[in-house]
């Protein structure tokens, strides 16, 4: 078996913000095969529920598994209790998940992002550590985000603020990072719901930042 066959098909930039009204996730659509770029249009921010979003970045395989794992869960929920899961309950969940698996992990990064009595996200890791915060960014083009959401997310900024910030995030790591790249997607999270933008609405702003 060469390198190539078994290398692992990798995804790459994400991220989320919390902002007055809601949540933004966000991120890139390039897939990865050690030096090869394997595929240009990946789905890496999904819908798990009306007011539940999350991205993924890391191995294709195990990410695609989780998001389809998280929305069967979310649809389980709401039969049994006649109500959406929370952010919360879903990272909890989700937490418990990877953590169980800890000595065959999953090599994935996760931000899930909601909207229930307030916006939040939350940012887990392969071995199932949760944690809250205003902005996360997770994939190697990472370290590239983190240095526009440390210079610029303000508290409670607004949501036309938020997104973006967050398409301006994930560019710089499509600048500089090789394993990122091939566009932008980008949702939105608030009190109406999940809507995922049109790519007329984020090349608009692309012009603009």
């Amino acid at each position: 078996m060469d390198n190539m066959q078994i290398q692992q098909l990798k995804g790459t930039t994400t991220v989320g913000i919390t902002c007055k009204e809601g949540v933004v996730l966000a991120s890139d659509k390039r897939a990865t095969l050690g030096t090869l770029i394997a595929h240009k249009f990946v789905k890496k921010t999904f819908k798990i529920d009306e007011h539940l979003g999350a991205t993924v970045a890391g191995v294709v395989g195990d990410a695609q598994m989780l998001i389809k794992w998280m929305q069967a869960e979310a649809r389980l929920y709401k039969f049994k209790r006649g109500k959406e899961m929370s952010a919360n309950a879903l990272a909890s969940l989700v937490s418990n998940i990877l953590f169980s698996s800890r000595y065959f992990p999953m090599i994935v990064q996760l931000v899930i992002g909601g909207y229930d009595a307030e916006p939040r996200v939350f940012s887990l890791d392969p071995l199932g550590s949760a944690i809250e915060d205003k902005y996360v960014a997770t994939g190697s083009g990472s370290v590239y985000s983190y240095g526009i959401l440390e210079a610029e997310y303000k508290e409670n900024m607004s949501m036309k603020s938020a997104i973006e910030l967050g398409i301006k995030a994930v560019k710089v790591a499509l600048q500089r990072d090789a394993m990122s790249g091939d566009g932008i997607d980008v949702a939105v999270i608030d009190k109406d719901g999940f809507r995922m933008l049109e790519k007329a609405e984020i090349e608009k702003i692309l012009k603009k930042i």
